[in-house]
């Protein structure tokens, strides 16, 4: 994150930061009551922050993708339980899946190489940054050369991120509705491979915002036909009148990563750069 040039005559917080930690150490001094506010990590956790943890969740990550000059992304959501082919499946019905491990890492790789020859701000590959396709999407833009993001969230059985995953584009979250923003504030193009209850909470939230006109219409694609009518009747929802038939057109289904490249060039509007959603 590029620091700016101080724009005030102020002592700067770093200072006193520093300053602090170089007092007497006497009772007083040792107090937790002492200890500066943004330094004292008891008080940044006590319950009644949670609305600046809210902000510094929103504000850090988006300060350094700016800093980056990252412009516009490519959305990869997909299971992390989904193996690369050389590598043992917990069943047999994901080793049948591994073969979207291999799309989506040729997909960001493909999407890469586009992304370098206009300076590489344009579409990078945003993931999860976990396991499964999401590693192969950050694998498939190290492939090319080029930069990916990665959003990891703090759960119970604690994930590392990924080896492939940019380190200064490598992020964690506590906050579950604050890291699906940063997916989707940047989104030129919303690609879903098949997962489980993450990758359908993400898909979901995703078709709401762009059904209720709260982000703008992108290239939602949805890899794997028969995986998403197996598990999804979607002509069900549309028949049933709890959507409109309409809403199916928001999305199209893909198999191939150059059919995906394909479909997001052909997209009505392709040309614009982000799926911004109103009022950020």
């Amino acid at each position: 994150m590029k620091d700016d040039s101080r724009r005030h005559q102020m002592r700067d917080s770093k200072q006193d930061r520093k300053t602090a930690g170089e007092v007497p150490d006497t009772p007083q001094t040792r107090s937790p009551t002492y200890r500066l506010a943004f330094t004292d990590d008891d008080f940044m956790l006590h319950e009644d922050l949670r609305p600046v943890r809210l902000q510094l969740e929103l504000l850090k990550p988006e300060m350094a993708l700016d800093a980056a000059g990252i412009q516009s992304t490519i959305v990869l959501f997909g299971g992390a339980r989904i193996p690369a082919p050389d590598k043992p499946a917990r069943t047999p019905a994901l080793g049948a899946l591994s073969k979207y491990y291999d799309e989506a890492r040729k997909f960001a790789r493909l999407m890469t190489e586009e992304s370098l020859k206009s300076g590489g701000t344009e579409s990078v590959i945003i993931t999860g940054g976990g396991p499964g396709v999401m590693e192969a999407g950050n694998r498939g833009a190290a492939d090319a050369g080029g930069r990916s993001i990665g959003l990891n969230i703090v759960l119970p059985h604690e994930q590392a991120p990924n080896e492939y995953v940019t380190p200064e584009l490598c992020f964690n979250f506590h906050y579950f509705a604050i890291r699906k923003m940063h997916f989707l504030m940047r989104a030129r193009a919303m690609c879903i491979f098949p997962g489980g209850f993450g990758t359908l909470d993400e898909m979901f939230e995703a078709l709401t915002l762009i059904q209720t006109g709260r982000m703008a219409q992108v290239p939602f694609l949805l890899f794997g036909r028969d995986f998403w009518t197996k598990i999804i009747n979607w002509d069900a929802l549309a028949e049933a009148g709890t959507i409109s038939a309409d809403d199916l057109k928001l999305f199209r289904f893909v198999e191939t990563a150059e059919e995906a490249i394909a479909a997001i060039h052909d997209w009505p509007n392709a040309g614009q750069k982000r799926g911004v959603i109103p009022g950020r």
